[in-house]
């Protein structure tokens, strides 16, 4: 067991703070799952893709943990987006009970973001809340949906609709792992690594762009770090607005666009990263329209996402009335007005919720243009 290639970052939140493990060889670091349980119960929930990777190895580097717990694995999950749903809520959830899970049981999500924001779900409903860690196998989540507390299914009319606030006790994000990710599926978590340096950190935008070959090939140096600075992005802007009162929602950059074109392509044409790339881009040319950036801004950006291999030209087939009717049911609105987070430069953004519809159109027509 090596414990020499381990940073941690800590998301303060009082109590509730938890640490987000990050580095090589995590999997079977029991020394840093074991103080995250709240009892002797853990129920391990996983998707069918990580039960039979390479004979279950990451599934049983986890379970090995646990020798003195009560464990009991849920690995019937299907993989996809479109499985975060109602029916596998309620699968677990009979799962638990037919186990005779209590309220002292601790839920280890092990897997990419469906998994965690599935298991996250039930972990803040089951008993009224339960125990819950946090083992990301996805660059995206990594960086991204394992950390911060929101939890969610999705509804057929949009994404994410059903959820709650609820913070997990750790997270372990083993950077090894990615080694076994489908290159489209590891590329779609670049996207947001590039969105923390978009919203909050120009010098890390920079450094994308330099080493955009290296996160490529998924150089170990070049991924610790990534995951890092965008972890420690992520939980300073958790850690003062929780809740998604105010600042929080400067993460949503390239979301709101994003969510429409997943739920108009019934979540199955695009990743949800690689739908994140071409709402960041749309994005992009919103803040252009509205002339608060200039075009070179908007090129390096699709730029940026050209050289790790993300998509960047918004799908054509798409109308525009089709787009800006699938925004209006995002979870964003808020008092009937549509939020948008746009750019006034690299390392800056703004929500914005005076956008007017033939900027929007614009944004979008000039978006399915990017090339």
């Amino acid at each position: 067991m090596n414990q020499t290639k381990t940073t941690s970052v800590n998301v303060s939140l009082g109590d509730r703070s938890y640490p987000v493990h990050i580095g090589q060889d995590l999997l079977g670091r029991g020394d840093l799952m074991l103080p995250a349980l709240v009892g002797d119960q853990v129920a391990i929930i996983t998707n069918t893709t990580i039960a039979s990777l390479e004979g279950g190895c990451y599934l049983e580097s986890v379970r090995g943990c646990f020798a003195n717990q009560k464990v009991d694995v849920y690995d019937q999950l299907p993989d996809g987006e479109q499985h975060k749903s109602f029916a596998n809520y309620q699968a677990i959830l009979d799962f638990l009970m037919q186990r005779r899970h209590n309220r002292s049981t601790t839920l280890v999500a092990l897997g990419g973001g469906v998994v965690g924001d599935l298991t996250g779900f039930v972990a803040a409903t089951f008993q009224r809340g339960v125990g819950f860690v946090q083992i990301p196998t996805t660059l995206l989540a990594q960086v991204d949906s394992s950390v911060g507390g929101k939890t969610a299914i999705n509804h057929p009319a949009g994404k994410n609709m059903v959820g709650a606030f609820y913070q997990p006790s750790a997270v372990l994000a083993d950077i090894d792992v990615l080694n076994t990710l489908p290159l489209r599926e590891y590329t779609a978590g670049l996207a947001e690594v590039i969105k923390y340096g978009v919203i909050e950190d120009p010098d890390f935008f920079a450094w994308c762009e330099a080493n955009s070959a290296a996160l490529a090939e998924r150089d170990p140096q070049a991924l610790i770090h990534a995951v890092k600075r965008s972890v420690e992005v992520k939980a300073a802007v958790v850690a003062e607005d929780e809740r998604e009162q105010g600042r929080r929602a400067i993460l949503n950059y390239g979301h709101t666009f994003g969510h429409a074109v997943e739920m108009l392509t019934g979540y199955t044409r695009y990743l949800h990263g690689e739908a994140v790339a071409l709402g960041m881009v749309a994005a992009a040319q919103l803040s252009a329209v509205q002339g608060r950036v200039t075009p070179d801004v908007v090129e390096r950006l699709i730029d940026l996402l050209k050289a790790v291999g993300l998509p960047v030209a918004f799908p054509a087939d798409l109308s525009e009335d089709a787009v800006l009717d699938a925004m209006g049911m995002d979870k964003k609105v808020l008092d009937g007005r549509q939020r948008f987070i746009v750019a006034d430069s690299i390392g800056s953004v703004q929500v914005d919720d005076a956008v007017t519809s033939m900027q929007l159109r614009s944004a979008i027509a000039q978006a399915v243009l990017s090339k």
